[in-house]
């Protein structure tokens, strides 16, 4: 009886998947493509880079602190900040005036540019490499949650916004009561959480 249950289970899981995989297909990979598209490049990520039939011009590049990478023929080209199409289209348009009808392939190899800081009154302080869009809350899990002697509810998060510092405040009795589950915002590149 159990073994039926389970089997039914996986089949209507599969049935389910299926049914979404058609519905993403059918709005031309929509779901699929804003993933891509809104990741922007940053300093320390790898790239994998070739030009289809031209070995020369095949190449694993790390984006440089300045967000620039450096690529035959075109020299040193800005990375950071642009969406992965975005910097592609842009080497291809570089590369047509040494190579007619470039067939380029980018890729992300190594995500290294995400990173945010926790620091003080933590069990793990440091600086975290992110693969993946994570709240206040999941940083603290990741610092190894407070210590005791923690002021969990004066938290402040410190994000560079060009030559403004946004400082956004946290208090995790708030957060995890459910009063105020805006407070617990998704952390960007750069970003700096202190405990006091």
């Amino acid at each position: 009886m159990k073994i039926a249950k389970l089997s039914l289970l996986g089949i209507l899981l599969s049935f389910f998947a299926a049914a979404q995989l058609q519905a993403a297909a059918e709005n031309g990979g929509a779901g699929f493509e804003e993933a891509s598209v809104s990741y922007r490049l940053g300093a320390g990520d790898v790239l994998d880079i070739s030009v289809w039939k031209d070995e020369a011009l095949t190449r694993t590049v790390t984006v440089l602190p300045d967000g620039t990478i450096s690529f035959p023929l075109v020299g040193r080209l800005p990375a950071e900040g642009k969406s992965v199409s975005e910097f592609k289209e842009e080497l291809e348009n570089r590369l047509t005036r040494y190579v007619p009808d470039p067939v380029l392939s980018l890729e992300v190899r190594q995500v290294n540019s995400m990173q945010i800081y926790v620091i003080g009154r933590v069990r793990n302080p440091g600086r975290f490499v992110l693969s993946d869009q994570i709240t206040i809350l999941q940083a603290l899990a990741l610092a190894g949650g407070f210590d005791p002697f923690a002021q969990k509810n004066d938290v402040k998060v410190f994000r560079q916004s060009g030559e403004r510092t946004l400082v956004l405040s946290f208090s995790y009795d708030e957060v995890v009561k459910a009063y105020d589950l805006r407070q617990n915002v998704q952390l960007e590149r750069g970003d700096t959480i202190v405990v006091p």
